[in-house]
């Protein structure tokens, strides 16, 4: 969910995977996926898209409010453009509906700071466009064979998975341009107040011991090419947090001035710090009583210290870390803490349900280690380069992981409340920029393990 970069119009695109890392070992995963059960989920996530766009008039559509977004027009067209080059071209070799618009709809090509300034398709356009590329996309469904060992895109419904995570992304995409919209510029329909949390079942600090550990995705089902292969590692003793950093824990730093003091940033990160005057979460402010609030889209309420914090950067996170005494987690070690979370909308805050964050036991979720919130809620930064795993192989093409291996991108797992949950695990890998922050993210602590 991440947060998506892709190329639609050429043979690139957004998010893609693999079924296996070894084409002669496929699992043969046909078995487990049917046309209707394609067919639903792809319903599903449009009835996402379109719940998530339908407080926006076309006006509002067109409008981006930073460079570093793009006006939720253009993901609607890039949707629809990169659905039917990999479903409609590559799959079923069909031609394309705007083949001069490809360019346009390409992330490389066209930078997320000129979208606003080139010809793209108006909102009922791209709408037109995108039922009209579902209509073929079905019809390529069920044409094809699912069975079919020689055909990787078809196989197991890979190209189908590919798709709806896809939209699913752009869906938080487009929520994150949301979140930095003008107050009142987006407003939700959200659901009632949820339940109280319940008491913890795990210690704060919970043990998790040294041992040889199965990291990434497993060979059957549809993964991202960056979560394979899967294979072992060695993790030593450590510990980790029972639950994300909350808000009231992050008053703590700033209050005790956190973001005053270099000595608790990287160089990097204090120079980040300076030049953007960061001095609190994105979207936090003082209130007339000089109490931290913060604006959810359309609301500005006061800040709730139980619920994770969330829009901090990498920077952030690390200098948080350091002034707590832990550290940020590496990826493995959040794999490892997070393992038994499967993601049921019913046990995790996902699904641009709730549209914040919430206090962690406030639905039942928990790890087999007894993590909470792990899945949903806010992506959490872990102190991980990204970086393909070993025997990494790019399928279908490189643009998707592979260009950002190794430069300077940090990796963040588990998803936020924007994500949906087909499209959630624990192996999922998103990654971004230490300086980013309007991504829903947020940190768990960790610690070195006991020494005896």
């Amino acid at each position: 969910m991440h947060a998506t970069r892709t190329p639609a119009g050429t043979a690139r695109a957004d998010t893609v995977g693999y079924l296996t890392a070894d084409p002669g070992t496929k699992a043969q995963s046909a078995g487990m996926v049917s046309v209707e059960r394609i067919a639903e989920r792809l319903d599903e996530v449009r009835a996402a898209t379109r719940r998530i766009i339908a407080p926006l008039d076309d006006e509002a559509l067109t409008r981006t409010a930073t460079p570093i977004m793009s006006p939720p027009v253009w993901d609607l067209g890039h949707i629809a453009a990169y659905e039917e080059l990999w479903v409609c071209c590559r799959l079923a070799g069909g031609e394309s509906r705007y083949p001069e618009l490809q360019a346009a709809y390409d992330a490389f090509e066209t930078p997320r700071a000129v979208r606003t300034k080139i010809r793209i398709l108006g909102p009922r356009e791209a709408w037109a466009y995108l039922d009209a590329t579902r209509e073929r996309t079905l019809e390529a469904l069920r044409r094809c064979r699912l069975d079919d060992p020689d055909d990787a895109l078809a196989e197991g419904g890979f190209v189908f998975g590919l798709i709806a995570g896809h939209e699913a992304q752009h869906a938080e995409t487009i929520l994150q341009g949301m979140a930095l919209a003008e107050p009142g510029a987006y407003v939700p329909d959200r659901p009632g107040t949820p339940p109280a949390a319940a008491a913890p079942a795990a210690p704060e600090r919970i043990d998790i011991p040294a041992g040889t550990v199965r990291v990434g995705a497993p060979a059957h089902g549809f993964a991202y090419d960056c979560e394979r292969p899967a294979h072992e590692v060695e993790l030593p003793a450590f510990r980790i947090a029972r639950d994300p950093v909350s808000c009231g824990e992050w008053m703590a730093f700033i209050d005790d001035g956190g973001y005053a003091r270099a000595e608790l940033w990287t160089p990097e990160g204090w120079e980040w710090r300076t030049r953007e005057g960061a001095g609190a979460p994105l979207h936090w402010f003082l209130d007339a009583d000089d109490d931290w609030a913060v604006r959810d889209m359309d609301i500005e309420r006061s800040v709730d210290r139980a619920e994770p914090v969330c829009h901090v950067s990498w920077f952030e996170a690390d200098a948080y870390a350091r002034w707590a005494g832990g550290r940020l987690p590496t990826e493995h070690e959040w794999e490892r803490a997070a393992a038994g979370a499967t993601p049921d909308p019913r046990s995790w805050n996902l699904g641009a349900t709730a549209f914040r964050p919430l206090p962690p036991g406030t639905l039942p979720g928990t790890s087999d280690a007894g993590c909470r919130a792990v899945l949903g809620d806010v992506w959490e930064w872990t102190s991980s380069e990204f970086t393909g795993y070993p025997g990494f192989r790019a399928f279908p093409y490189r643009e998707y992981a592979e260009v950002f291996f190794g430069t300077g991108y940090r990796v963040l797992r588990g998803g936020s409340w924007a994500a949906q949950a087909h499209v959630t695990s624990t192996s999922f890998r998103n990654w971004d920029l230490p300086q980013r922050r309007q991504i829903f993210a947020g940190l768990r602590l960790a610690w070195d393990g006991e020494t005896t």
